[in-house]
């Protein structure tokens, strides 16, 4: 089971690691096309339903709410499949679906739009704890909070070019054409993805259940059983709702707080993009000195200041500042909560642990997303993010029971209650 770890630390550098490289580069194909995706879907319904508050806040429920339902399953079979080969055929899937809708869309059900986030969500529940598996086996234990680095860095360069990139093919050539470049991203990747190292076949641990019901139900044990996980679950509850909340109505911060255009949001984004990726580079380098616990304490510390301010803010550049410097901390959040997922667990339950805990996040942030609109209606968004940002402020108090647990030196060998 520890096989494919071992012969990883003769490679000095994270860039010469075959299995990063492939990653990235999926990654980037696959953020050209969520990129465009997002801001079409984003304008074209604001655009159909003259900016309706319950429409827009749908997309993210349309996006995010199978993978609530979605991210039990797909973890426990994420560790029963070939992790490669999981990987290959959802990006294949991904793009079989979004030309389907393409077709939909074409012939004048626009509403099936929403199906192009919803589909693309359940296939990531496969998809992603399968690449967290990878990361497990090709990246040594030493780099895993760089190589999380690296790739909260290219989130951040498609934070800062993505906004810009979606809002103009949508502009310049409308739904349809946002459409297939979505399709044709996950068709590329699922082509880079190839050259991904072969799957290892691993023999099954001889306490496994072997069905799918028991190893699902291991995966729970596994956390709850787990006092650092158990926290980090807790912080994922907080954490859900506050982003759910903020998230949904951003587009009515920068209508209605700021007076301006629904397409300034692209502008936010990007300053919080570049933010984020000189966070990142900050991180990379001190990641070995830092716990991921603190690293992930601090981040929704910041961003719990930030949530308020930008509520309160009727100014442009105060905004923007506070964005920038929100920016700055969110790579702390993302790191932190992978490397605390991958350090405290067992090569062969990382899909599971990923998605026990990831549920919680999305489940939450879905609820807050589906009573954002009605809570728009009743409710001034100042209060709103003020809500918010107490949540943050929770759960990074949540995390200080656990600040100074030290991570396993050998999390693979760790028994399943630990």
């Amino acid at each position: 089971m520890d096989a494919p770890s071992t012969n990883l630390p003769s490679s000095p550098s994270l860039f010469h690691n075959r299995f990063l490289q492939t990653i990235l580069l999926s990654s980037m194909t696959l953020q050209i096309g969520i990129w465009v995706r997002n801001f079409a879907i984003l304008l074209y319904v604001a655009e159909k339903t003259n900016d309706d508050p319950i429409a827009i806040s749908l997309i993210s429920v349309a996006e995010f709410a199978p993978i609530f339902i979605f991210s039990f399953i797909g973890g426990t079979f994420a560790d029963r499949w070939r992790p490669k080969r999981t990987m290959v055929w959802c990006d294949l899937l991904s793009a079989v679906s979004v030309f389907a809708v393409l077709l939909a869309v074409h012939f004048g059900s626009w509403e099936s739009i929403y199906l192009v986030a919803f589909i693309s969500a359940i296939l990531s529940q496969f998809s992603q704890p399968s690449g967290m598996r990878l990361f497990k086996q090709h990246v040594p234990e030493s780099q895993m909070q760089q190589g999380m680095a690296l790739f909260q860095s290219l989130q951040a360069t498609f934070m800062v070019l993505g906004p810009m990139l979606g809002t103009f093919v949508y502009s310049r050539f409308g739904l349809e054409t946002s459409i297939a470049v979505m399709g044709t991203a996950f068709l590329l990747s699922a082509l880079v993805l190839v050259r991904l190292p072969k799957d290892l076949v691993q023999p099954r641990e001889a306490g496994a259940s072997g069905q799918f019901w028991g190893e699902l139900a291991e995966g729970f044990r596994y956390v709850w059983r787990s006092t650092v996980l158990r926290t980090l679950g807790i912080a994922f509850l907080l954490a859900g709702l506050a982003v759910g909340l903020a998230q949904a109505l951003n587009l009515f911060i920068v209508t209605e707080r700021l007076g301006q255009d629904k397409e300034f949001l692209q502008y936010l984004l990007v300053v919080s993009g570049v933010a984020m990726l000189i966070g990142g580079g900050v991180v990379a380098a001190f990641a070995k000195r830092i716990p991921p616990q603190l690293l992930l304490a601090t981040g929704m510390l910041f961003s719990a200041v930030c949530t308020v301010i930008v509520g309160f803010s009727t100014s442009v550049p105060v905004t923007l500042v506070t964005q920038f410097i929100n920016g700055l901390a969110f790579p702390c959040i993302h790191i932190g909560i992978s490397t605390m997922i991958l350090t405290w667990s067992q090569p062969s339950i990382v899909g599971r642990v990923n998605g026990v805990l990831n549920p919680l996040f999305i489940g939450m942030m879905v609820v807050s997303m589906s009573l954002a609109g009605v809570l728009k209606s009743a409710f001034p968004l100042v209060a709103i993010y003020s809500g918010s940002g107490l949540l943050f402020l929770l759960g990074a108090l949540a995390m200080l029971p656990i600040a100074r647990h030290k991570a396993p030196e050998q999390p693979a060998q760790v028994p399943a209650q630990a």
